[in-house]
């Protein structure tokens, strides 16, 4: 059996699913709220900067200005970076709650997610998840993201665990599968059962 030193954990898909009100993507009611058309968004913001702007290579709010003046120029950076956060904060709040017992049971739960640092910020302070973690990881910081080998190597570093101490949870295959590659154990979070049911056989040590 494993023995785990550190639960990390994905964020988006995982503990935070969409709208608030109803789990739907953030831009489901951006064209009716905004009047921003989300095709003309993703393919002339998020597709050509969002890698930058998620490894910390770009800034956020001066790249989706400059994408604003051609997409939604009645629409400010800031606005949208508002109504983007607002509407994809829905909390897994029994995610949550299970993974208070994995550390009330000896095993830190850290955050291991692609962000960039202003809603890393908005996640860890407005969202109250610093409060329920140890420490977190995200792509902004470390200069790379998930599922790239880079990023895996460089969360180790930071912990100071071997990879066969370290356990993965994220609800996208291609991560659970380059985190396995690195020397982490991985398991893919759907929400079709319970915490303890998923990590069964990787904590159990920790009763």
């Amino acid at each position: 059996m494993p023995e785990i030193q550190a639960l990390m954990v994905d964020v988006d898909g995982v503990l935070v699913t969409g709208r608030p009100q109803d789990g739907a993507h953030w831009q489901a009611g951006l064209a009716a709220d905004l009047a921003v058309d989300t095709d003309a968004l993703n393919a002339g913001f998020f597709r050509p900067h969002w890698q930058a702007i998620v490894t910390g290579q770009a800034d956020l709010r001066s790249r989706l200005a400059e994408a604003l003046k051609r997409i939604a120029p009645h629409v400010s950076a800031d606005r949208l970076i508002d109504y983007w956060f607002r509407h994809d904060a829905r909390l897994d709040v029994k995610l949550l709650s299970a993974l208070a017992e994995v550390r009330r049971r000896g095993v830190p739960v850290h955050l291991a997610t692609n962000q960039e640092h202003e809603r890393m910020r908005y996640l860890l302070g407005t969202l109250g998840l610093a409060a329920r973690v140890d420490d977190w990881h995200c792509s902004a910081d470390l200069g790379c993201r998930k599922p790239d080998p880079a990023f895996f190597a460089a969360v180790q570093r930071r912990v100071g665990i071997e990879p066969a101490g370290l356990l993965l949870l994220d609800d996208t295959a291609e991560n659970v599968h380059a985190a396995t590659a690195t020397g982490w154990h991985a398991v893919r979070w759907t929400g079709a059962k319970p915490l303890e049911e998923t990590l069964k056989g990787y904590l159990s040590a920790h009763r």
